[in-house]
């Protein structure tokens, strides 16, 4: 895909829990991705040599910020210390162990930069590229809750649990999240479907990891994620899923034109 002269305009939040082995080979890596405007670490308290390696980051690089809560809260707390510090039109997810490749995020964020998408999943279904293969009954479990979600928001969504969500930064840092632990993959595609935004998924690859290699998620995070599809799309309204709530006719915007007529130019002259 070929890279357009987009302004540094993402701001990419990385939760983080006790991940001190990978961080700095994710940042380094996040630190390449075009329109980077700055990248955003939660240290969710954690226990190893994480915190170092974060204070390393941030004394290194400019548009590397880091701040840690001071008692384990999850993921879903993490993600929101993390949106509410985002300045950038568009606001990406990277999780910290590696098993999402950052140079993917241009190909996720692309349709929101070209005008055509508020939000972007990123599936590991929807055309098959890089995938470890790893565990049948996370698969099913994936496949059903996709499922469940998409006969309650009408969304033909191939996969709800992916991590690399991407949105414009105005819809995210206005949504009110109240879930907790790995509760925010259903909670925000609920609250999306009331909004009525722009969704599109585009394949990524995905190299998961064993227990053994420190993967979190158990059996009870699946059971908690069904609960909080029927909460979340049942239970919850419009006015309770956002503080500000766009107009319901709400486009999605192309970047500045200003920028636009200056590409142009610049074509023009080459």
């Amino acid at each position: 895909m070929r890279e357009q002269n987009y302004p540094a305009c993402l701001s990419i939040v990385v939760p983080v829990y006790n991940e001190g082995s990978t961080l700095g080979e994710v940042v380094n890596k996040l630190l390449r991705v075009p329109c980077m405007l700055e990248i955003i670490i939660v240290d969710d308290c954690s226990t190893d040599t994480t915190s170092q390696v974060a204070n390393e980051l941030v004394h290194k690089h400019p548009q590397v910020r880091c701040i840690r809560h001071e008692r384990n809260k999850g993921k879903t707390a993490a993600l929101k210390t993390g949106f509410a510090l985002t300045t950038g039109e568009v606001v990406i997810v990277q999780d910290a162990d590696l098993e999402y490749d950052p140079s993917d995020i241009y190909g996720v964020i692309r349709p929101i930069l070209d005008g055509h998408a508020d939000v972007v999943f990123g599936s590991r279904f929807l055309v098959r590229r890089a995938a470890r293969v790893l565990y049948f009954y996370h698969f099913l479990a994936n496949k059903f809750l996709t499922f469940l979600s998409n006969a309650l928001t009408n969304l033909n969504m191939t996969d709800i649990e992916t991590g690399y969500k991407a949105f414009r930064g105005n819809i995210i840092r206005n949504m009110i999240i109240v879930s907790s632990g790995f509760g925010f993959e259903v909670e925000v595609t609920a609250k999306l479907s009331k909004l009525k935004v722009a969704i599109y998924e585009v394949p990524i690859s995905y190299y998961g990891r064993t227990y053994d290699e420190g993967k979190k998620i158990v059996f009870l995070d699946g059971v908690i994620a069904l609960w909080l599809v029927l909460r979340f799309n049942l239970f919850c309204g419009l006015g309770a899923s956002f503080r500000e709530v766009p107009p319901l006719d709400y486009k999605p915007n192309r970047l500045p034109i200003e920028h636009v007529e200056a590409t142009s130019e610049l074509e023009r002259q080459r």
